[in-house]
């Protein structure tokens, strides 16, 4: 705090008068005390910091390992379970970011007369959007689809997904790649939110669970699927036009 309070230009007394205390009360936050929340958010503001910055101890949501279950917006018994306007919600209002892996989720192109349309749109107004898709070819494919007792139909459920891609293959922004992972769940980024379906043996994709998260820190539940994103994401073949 002390930093930031150099960097502003004042000293206790000026600090106490701004936020409107006592500059006994500015020295006792000064040696470790934690102030109210209303306090931290009129000083945090005087300083031109963030309240996470100056006092990152008062919200242990942000400090590693912790439950971070404020990340959990909600949770639902089977992916089928999550309300189609929570899944268009995210769709319509994502502006900076669309992140997927999964096998096959033609799903979401469903999800709208026009998915994909608005997806490209998205792209246009400067947003990136990475889509990953199962390699059909893959022989884990065949055996993911055996596990869920797809009767063989998960290639073509994948083929399928492709197809309803339109030109977002050859948009600007968006990028579609065919992983070759065994997948332990699927995530949906949509700016800083997403959600995951962890995978249970022997169901389909409509049966898994699924969480709905948020971002709060770089510790918690969101930063940890978001990075697994990442990492399969440096797996993936291009899919395009090209090919």
């Amino acid at each position: 705090m002390e930093s930031a309070m150099l960097r502003a230009g004042l000293d206790s007394a000026a600090l106490a008068a701004t936020v409107g205390v006592d500059a006994k009360t500015v020295s006792r936050w000064m040696s470790g005390r934690i102030p109210h929340r209303r306090s931290r958010i009129a000083v945090a503001e005087a300083l031109g910091e963030t309240e996470d910055s100056l006092w990152p101890q008062a919200r242990p949501d942000l400090a590693a390992g912790s439950p971070a279950t404020s990340e959990v917006l909600a949770a639902y018994a089977h992916r089928a379970d999550i309300p189609n306007d929570v899944w268009t919600g995210l769709l319509l209002n994502a502006a900076q970011r669309i992140d997927i892996v999964g096998y096959a989720y033609p799903f979401v192109f469903e999800l709208l007369p026009d998915a994909a349309g608005i997806i490209a749109e998205k792209c246009a107004a400067g947003a990136t959007v990475r889509l990953a898709f199962a390699d059909p070819e893959c022989a884990h494919v065949g055996e993911r689809d055996q596990l869920e007792q797809m009767q063989g139909t998960l290639p073509g459920r994948i083929r399928n997904a492709l197809s309803m891609l339109g030109s977002l293959d050859s948009t600007s922004g968006c990028t579609v790649g065919l992983h070759r992972t065994h997948l332990y769940n699927s995530v949906f980024r949509f700016d800083d939110t997403m959600l995951v379906t962890p995978y249970l043996v022997r169901a389909r994709g409509y049966q898994h669970p699924a969480l709905l998260l948020r971002r709060l820190s770089a510790h918690g539940i969101f930063e940890s699927y978001a990075d697994q994103f990442e990492q399969i994401w440096g797996t993936v073949s291009h899919y395009g036009p090209q090919d």
